[in-house]
């Protein structure tokens, strides 16, 4: 029996709209004094943290140098011009971003986002150097075949947009489990995520996919079989419970053929 070919794990909290600056840096001073630098887990896994907009500035400087990496929530598909109110992929290259999380459920509900829209600024961020973090999932619950059905179009939509070789990671965040008190079965994700893996394994670039959706502690050892790490919400809004996520990730045994 031999270990699966997998990318390096990846580990990721969000606070939206939930904090302010103050407490989203008081989280990140936590954060760092509980993972040092020299932590052994960064050898297994890769960590990012996704704040608000307005505490990106504050958030990319304690991180400067830190080997955990900065995200934005959403980002323009033009890098400049006459655009009132949004933010441009250079700009967060310039200020630190790595990673912009791009097509989540709310943004696709709320503000009419389509996956064609998602496409255009999983580009924009792959040419400003930024790793596109596209959210995709289900609207309603049903069967794994449904949910692959309905995923495959929201894929292929930044897959075939994206040049090959750029780093693409993405998201399964069922809709119907979002906010819930527990995450999807982990047979229904393992199933969904296994199918999408065969959807972008002829691409070039690095292609790690992660489950949100009511995520937390205790659950990656579940999906180990067909994630490759968690992208966490308001269940890792307590640091201690965001580091013990990563460590159980930076632990898990890999799945076996």
């Amino acid at each position: 029996m031999s270990a699966v070919t997998r990318p390096k794990r990846l580990v990721g909290v969000s606070t939206k709209m939930y904090f302010g600056v103050k407490q989203t840096t008081d989280y990140v001073e936590k954060l760092l004094e509980q993972l040092p630098r020299t932590s052994e887990v960064f050898g297994a896994v890769d960590v990012f943290v996704v704040p608000e907009f307005i505490s990106l500035p504050a958030v990319a400087g304690l991180l400067k140098d830190m080997r955990i990496m900065v995200g934005a929530q959403d980002c323009h598909h033009e890098d400049k011009g006459a655009y009132t109110g949004e933010v441009s992929p250079a700009s967060l290259r310039e200020i630190g971003c790595k990673i912009v999380e791009l097509g989540h459920a709310e943004r696709r509900r709320m503000f009419g986002e389509t996956d064609e829209i998602t496409g255009k600024k999983a580009v924009s961020a792959a040419r400003n150097g930024l790793i596109p973090l596209v959210c995709i999932g289900e609207k309603t619950k049903g069967s794994i075949e449904l949910a692959v059905q309905e995923c495959r179009v929201q894929v292929e939509a930044v897959v075939g947009a994206l040049p090959a070789d750029s780093e693409l990671i993405l998201a399964y965040e069922p809709v119907w489990a979002i906010g819930q008190p527990e995450p999807a079965a982990a047979e229904h994700v393992v199933g969904v995520t296994s199918e999408l893996r065969k959807m972008v394994e002829k691409r070039e670039g690095t292609t790690r996919i992660l489950y949100g959706g009511s995520a937390g502690p205790g659950l990656f050892e579940k999906l180990v079989a067909g994630v490759d790490g968690l992208f966490l919400g308001r269940f890792a809004h307590n640091v201690e419970a965001f580091v013990k996520t990563i460590q159980e990730i930076a632990n898990a045994q890999a799945p076996q053929l």
